[in-house]
């Protein structure tokens, strides 16, 4: 994450100050399968590392879905050495690839999601080791949470552990009614370490996250609706796959609305959920800006020289910023001029 915006982009910021507007802009920067109906797969232990995670850009009405498609069905698609370098890589590929507009992370496995850390290959690491990998899964699980896009998980089946704080990562969650979902760590003497302990607490308040997690308890569908851990809930169908088909009802949703406008809008939402009302109301404010700039005109102003300015303060987090021009903003691929 950038600390600090091009002088051209968001103007001097004053020196010593906390910079989190600045940073919140300088980060802006085949059919069938679509339809839900995937040809049949196999599941055989002889499955070949390199297929353990598929990436499909989706075509024609659905141009600008991309499907991450876990399929390590022998491992019950646990978070494994060669499967976090996988979806590291694709991340990096996906987050500054500006025809993207939606991600989508499912299971090619019927009846599970992610079941978490790969305890068999954990087990022989060194204990030198341990730290290490368990560092790369909060990475990975971060870098996905910081993709500027829409970001869905659809939960058709078992998402315990690592699994779970995979799809706490992405923006919405949609669930079958028979998936299992829960932070189960402390059953084996250990805490989530995947982002678990921070993200479920926002995502469905501190007493009901601590309850979870002290209890390891495992919800179903319904009861995950019921607490605000999903957004929606799907009875199973034959095919195995009613949540994906939700989430790419959702993903079919978001494409027609501008590009700049949800990158935008995600950033803001993500960071001012982060600092008190005020502060999130300058951030909203900067954002907007970005987001409008090019499609507002301003007295046949050219871009490079319209105001933008104000002064947004806060005095609980001692933040002031100071805007004088706009010239473009940059993030991934995108620069608006």
């Amino acid at each position: 994450m950038a600390a600090a915006a091009a002088p051209g982009a968001l103007g001097a910021l004053s020196a010593g100050r906390v910079r989190l507007v600045a940073a919140c802009c300088a980060r802006l920067g085949s059919a069938a399968w679509a339809r839900g109906t995937a040809p049949r797969r196999g599941y055989s232990s002889e499955v070949k590392t390199e297929d353990e995670l598929r990436v499909r850009h989706l075509e024609e009405e659905n141009r600008g879905i991309v499907v991450l498609g876990i399929n390590r069905a022998y491992g019950k698609n646990s978070l494994s050495k060669n499967l976090l370098k996988m979806l590291s890589k694709a991340v990096d590929a996906l987050k500054s690839d500006k025809k993207v507009r939606t991600i989508i992370i499912r299971s090619e496995v019927p009846g599970i999601f992610c079941a978490g850390a790969d305890l068999k290959e954990r087990a022989k690491m060194h204990s030198s080791e341990v730290g290490p990998f368990v560092s790369k899964i909060r990475a990975v699980i971060n870098d996905i949470a910081n993709l500027p896009v829409p970001t869905i998980a659809a939960i058709d089946g078992l998402a315990l552990g690592g699994g779970l704080e995979l799809a706490l990562a992405c923006d919405i969650r949609v669930a079958a009614s028979s998936a299992k979902m829960g932070l189960v760590e402390t059953k084996l003497a250990i805490i989530p370490g995947g982002g678990g302990t921070q993200r479920l607490p926002r995502a469905i308040g501190m007493a009901l996250a601590k309850e979870l997690i002290f209890s390891a308890r495992v919800l179903d569908g319904q009861e995950a609706k019921a607490v605000g851990l999903i957004s929606h809930v799907l009875e199973q169908n034959q095919e195995g796959d009613a949540a994906y088909r939700k989430a790419l009802d959702l993903a079919r949703e978001f494409l027609p609305q501008g590009p700049v406008a949800m990158r935008v809008a995600k950033l803001a939402i993500n960071q001012g959920m982060e600092v008190d009302l005020v502060t999130g109301l300058a951030i909203e404010e900067a954002c907007y800006a970005q987001s409008s700039c090019d499609i507002i005109p301003w007295a046949g102003v050219p871009l490079a020289g319209r105001p933008v300015a104000t002064d947004f303060s806060s005095a609980r987090n001692k933040v002031i910023f100071r805007f004088s021009s706009l010239s473009r903003v940059v993030f991934g691929n995108y620069t608006l001029q």
